[in-house]
Order: structure tokens, then C-alpha cells, then sequence
């Protein structure tokens, strides 16, 4: 199963998607991004991070992947972290 790593910052989120056989970056993904930027008026808030997770889970689901393990870094489960994480399950992902 591949690894979805999450960082925050105070304003932005990024995440990578890590496949630890082969230990290469599938993917990653940002606030920072200009099609995600574009849909999201302000990326530091619950909302934005909700959202952020649905966006991670849609890439995740076109490279056709559905069990992930969450690797939130050492942040604790709650907040924007948590937000993200209801986002992936909304989104379509296992965890």
C-alpha cells in the first residue's frame, strides 16, 4: 500500500504519495498549486483542508489507488489534520 505523507504550514498544506516498494513519489500535491489555488480563496482554514483532501483523493483514485496509509508526520489528529483526513474518506479512499 502506498504512504500519503501530509505537511502543513500556517497557510498552505502539501502532501506526497510515496510508494515504499519501489521508493518513488507517485504524486504530490499543494495548496500552492495553481488548479488548486484557483478553487480555494484561503488554504490555512478547515474548509480549505476538507477540501484539499477530496482534491488528494481524486488523484489518488485516477492513478487508481483506494488503500492508502496515512502518515500525518508527528502532527496531531485534529484541526486542519483531521479535516484533510475526513476529506481523503469523502473522497473515496481507505485508511
Amino acid at each position: 500500500m502506498p504512504r500519503l505523507v501530509v505537511r502543513r504550514s500556517l497557510k498552505n498544506i502539501s502532501v506526497q504519495m510515496i510508494d515504499d516498494t519501489t521508493a518513488k513519489i507517485v504524486f504530490s500535491l499543494s495548496t500552492i498549486s495553481k488548479n488548486i489555488r484557483a478553487s480555494l480563496p484561503s488554504a490555512g482554514t478547515v474548509k480549505a483542508a476538507e477540501s484539499f483532501g477530496e482534491a488528494a483523493a481524486k488523484s489518488a483514485r485516477e492513478k487508481g489507488i483506494e488503500k492508502i496509509i496515512f502518515d500525518r508526520a508527528g502532527y496531531l489528529y485534529h484541526g486542519r489534520i483531521k479535516a484533510f483526513a475526513e476529506g481523503l474518506r469523502k473522497g473515496g479512499l481507505k485508511f
